[in-house]
């Protein structure tokens, strides 16, 4: 009885130990997930959300090469790229110095950006950098009209208020083009029923993490502004003619880990 106690207890300490580590290989295994749209034009967009300041290799070197061997026409980076509580500009602007050389590179910033009492630093610095800083405007990229909004907390600071999906409804009615694909980049998923009720064709969203911890068969546990089991945590919605995409992330904030949850780089090809 007793042996087959030890037993049992090594099992379960192998087991745990199993877990740890690839929890932990979790999360710095960077992958690349791929979603196809179908539109009038043709078109490849590599997503980078929520990169919260990770590193992955010196200077973001992997997820650089990674992001390269994506061959994107465009780099599409919605928000979050530092994290407020421990904000590393000088790191933020390497990346986006390196992802500007490899394709034209649209930003917007996220909750984390509009937290910063030195934003208009950062801001500056991805401008200088060579991104494209698109906070409640537009940018033509060929036939395509890319719409950037900025974080809700720039306005509104503090949680979602009722008044957001309204307040952003008003920004997008002047920012659609009804004439082309218009593609908005938005950090917030939540806000999905106001982007589809204002024309956009696409949106390329994060700031859910995934939902923090991914469960089979159900999705992500937990999001900012959704609460338990979100709606939108990940992947790719499309409801009455109007598509979104949800990026996992790449790095972590108040929660320290994720689980089931790798961090990715989305590309997005639009394809006739």
């Amino acid at each position: 009885m007793k042996k087959r106690n030890r037993l049992l207890l090594a099992f379960a300490a192998l087991v745990l130990a199993a877990l740890a580590v690839w929890t932990i290989w979790g999360n710095t295994a960077l992958t690349v997930s791929r979603v196809t749209v179908k539109a009038p034009v043709k078109l490849r967009i590599a997503q980078v959300s929520d990169l919260h300041n990770a590193r992955f290799g010196e200077g973001n070197a992997e997820l650089l090469e990674l992001l390269a061997g994506t061959e994107p026409d465009f780099i599409a980076v919605t928000g979050d790229l530092v994290d407020e509580r421990h904000a590393d500009i000088a790191s933020a602007l390497e990346f986006i110095e390196g992802a500007a050389r490899i394709a034209p590179v649209y930003y917007v910033p996220g909750n984390h950006e509009a937290r910063l009492s030195d934003y208009g630093e950062l801001r500056a610095g991805l401008e200088a950098a060579g991104a494209v800083v698109l906070e409640d405007r537009t940018a033509l990229y060929k036939e395509v009209n890319i719409i950037g909004l900025a974080d809700p907390d720039l306005a509104l600071p503090g949680d979602i208020f009722d008044e957001v999906p309204a307040m952003v409804r008003a920004k997008l009615d002047g920012l659609v083009d009804p004439g082309r694909y218009n593609i908005l980049l938005s950090h917030r998923p939540e806000l999905f029923a106001a982007y589809k009720e204002s024309g956009v064709d696409i949106a390329l969203t994060g700031h859910a993490h995934g939902g923090q911890f991914r469960l089979p068969f159900i999705g992500g546990l937990i999001a900012p502004n959704q609460g338990f089991f979100p709606k939108y945590d990940a992947g790719f919605y499309t409801e009455d003619g109007a598509n979104m995409v949800v990026s996992r992330g790449l790095g972590n904030s108040i929660i320290p880990l994720r689980f089931n949850n790798r961090p990715e780089i989305v590309v997005i090809e639009l394809t006739k």
